[in-house]
Formats: C-alpha cells, sequence, structure tokens
C-alpha cells in the first residue's frame, strides 16, 4: 500500500494486470474515480500516502542513501537497528494543509463511488488522523470508530537528540504500540437489513457465528519472508489484511478497491479470500513490484501473530 501521484514524475506507465479475482492498474487514483462508474465499488481498504511528501522521488531517493529528509530516523534504537519510517513530526502547516485538501478530495469521489452502506478502512498515526478524520465526516461518511492494530514497532520513545547523556530518564514521544485504522461508512438506504438486501453491504462480516468482527487486532510486522516477497516501506502483514478485507464485504459480495495499493497487499489478500478487488498504483516501480509479490502474497500462509 501506500504511494503519492507526486513520485510519478513522467515516468512510463504499465499495462493493467489480472491475478483471478484481482485486478491492478497503474494509474493515478484520482484521474481514475473521476472516471469511475457511480455506485460501483462495496469498500475500500488502503493504506495512503501522508505528507504528501515522503514518496517524492526526492525524499525516496534520501531514504536510499539514508540520510536527511522525512524518512531521517536514528539507524537504532534500544540496541535494535530499525528500518526507515517517515516522520510526521517534521510536517508543517502548510504540509497539514495539503493534507486536508487531499483527504477532503478522496472523501468526495469516494462517496460518489461507493454504494450506500459501503465502508471504508483507512491506515493512519496517531499524529495526523485527525487531517484524515475530519474531511470524510464532512464528506458525509458515518464515522463507525477505530480499528486498533496492536502493533510493536521502533517509532518513537527515543531520548532528545543530541541531548540522551543529560536526559537519560526522558522520552520524546512514547514508544508506538499501535496504529489506528479509521472506520467509515457510507450512509445505507434505509435500515441496514434493506441494504443488504439490495447492495450486499452495511455492515461487517462476522469472524464466526460466536464471533463479531472486533476493533482490537493483534498484528505484528509484516516479517522477513513477506518482506522478500514485497520490499515496499508500508507492507502490511497478509495476517492483519486478510482480515480487514473479510470484514469489509459482508455477504462476500462485491468489490474492494486500494486506491493506493503499494506493494499489493490488499489485492493479495483479496484474492486469498476469493474476493474481488481492483488496485491502482502511481508509481510505476512499485507497481511492477505489487505484479510480481500479488501472486506470491496470495500463496504466504501467515504465521501467529507475535504479542
Amino acid at each position: 500500500m501506500n504511494s503519492a501521484a507526486s513520485a510519478v514524475g513522467s515516468r512510463k506507465k504499465h499495462s493493467p494486470r489480472k491475478f483471478g479475482s484481482g485486478r491492478i492498474l497503474n494509474a493515478d487514483a484520482f484521474e481514475w474515480l473521476e472516471r469511475a462508474e457511480s455506485r460501483s465499488i462495496h469498500a475500500v481498504v488502503t493504506d495512503p500516502p501522508y505528507g504528501l511528501v515522503e514518496y517524492t522521488h526526492r525524499e525516496l531517493e534520501k531514504r536510499r542513501n539514508g540520510r536527511g529528509g522525512v524518512w531521517r530516523i536514528p539507524p537504532g534504537f534500544d540496541g535494535c537497528r530499525r528500518k526507515p519510517l517517515p516522520r510526521f513530526t517534521v510536517l508543517d502547516e502548510r504540509d497539514r494543509d495539503n493534507l486536508r485538501t487531499f483527504f477532503r478530495r478522496l472523501a468526495d469521489e469516494l462517496a460518489r463511488v461507493l454504494v450506500p452502506g459501503a465502508h471504508v478502512f483507512i491506515a493512519t498515526n496517531p499524529l495526523v488522523s485527525h487531517l484524515v478524520y475530519e474531511p470524510f465526516v464532512s464528506a458525509g461518511f458515518e464515522k463507525r470508530g477505530e480499528i486498533i492494530r496492536v502493533v510493536k514497532t521502533l517509532r518513537g520513545g527515543d531520548r532528545p537528540k543530541n541531548a540522551h547523556n543529560e536526559f537519560p530518564d526522558v522520552s520524546v514521544m512514547p514508544r508506538s504500540c499501535w496504529e489506528p485504522w479509521g472506520l467509515f461508512r457510507n450512509p445505507c438506504e434505509g435500515r441496514v437489513q434493506d441494504n443488504l438486501r439490495k447492495w450486499k453491504t452495511g455492515g461487517l462480516r462476522r469472524l464466526s457465528a460466536d464471533k463479531p468482527f472486533r476493533d482490537l487486532i493483534q498484528s505484528s510486522p509484516a516479517n522477513a519472508r513477506e518482506r522478500a516477497l514485497a520490499p515496499h516501506p508500508s507492507l502490511k502483514p497478509q495476517q492483519f489484511v486478510r482480515q480487514l478485507v473479510s470484514a469489509a464485504l459482508p455477504l462476500k459480495e462485491g468489490v474492494i478497491l486500494d486506491p493506493f495499493m503499494g506493494s499489493g497487499s490488499t489485492i493479495a489478500a483479496a484474492i486469498a479470500c476469493d474476493l474481488r478487488s481492483i488496485g491502482l498504483e502511481c508509481n510505476p516501480e512499485f507497481y511492477q513490484m505489487a505484479a510480481s509479490a500479488i501472486p506470491k502474497l496470495a500463496r504466504f500462509t501467515p504465521g501467529p501473530c507475535r504479542k
């Protein structure tokens, strides 16, 4: 998941690909949504770009070089080497305004394309989630809660920069142990039961007859085997994403859209769950990565979550 239109420039686009019940396109999300038929998508599961900065060519180059920019973080934390992650604390007011505009445009486009009762699962971060949620509510979506992905990362928890010896008992921010996913619903037509009969949407698929879908999900980071298949900086593990796509189509009917598919983990999860899906990715390099990774991730057997 997750890359921005600004990363593409004028690079050559690749042809659409189909993998069983999944279809992917090397396309700009907003251009595709503007042309899409209204009321044609039944759910969205996506991890969009944040800051609209981190996936520009300039910032990706800095990430590859391991120095500077949004991706700049200390190489280690308490004896552990950590992977680059975008630092949302460096966003200025202009960046935040751009985020609001970006998500308001996305919400407006999705409101037209989604059928009544369709759910949107959207990954975010505790520092910027308010910039995502308000535009969706303003566009008419119902906020249905948050999915809390309990995941231990190496984000946060650092001592003051260049003063760690002076203040050894101080952390600048708490170490992150969770990732919020906003959950929104396009308003139903009438009662939920009526909407389910007509549009096949309006609710969430249960885990089993005696277990409803839950908003707290234990989730390890993507493991080394998954990252070898799809070396994307924002890869989400199949163990987690498959739970979201399964819940998103309550009757297992309809189409799931990931407008910012990155390495294609949402599409792979939908294929593994025998659900129809469409993935969009504007970055040609990530699109090629997804084309290679999707069938492999779909066949991947997730191991148990490490708590």
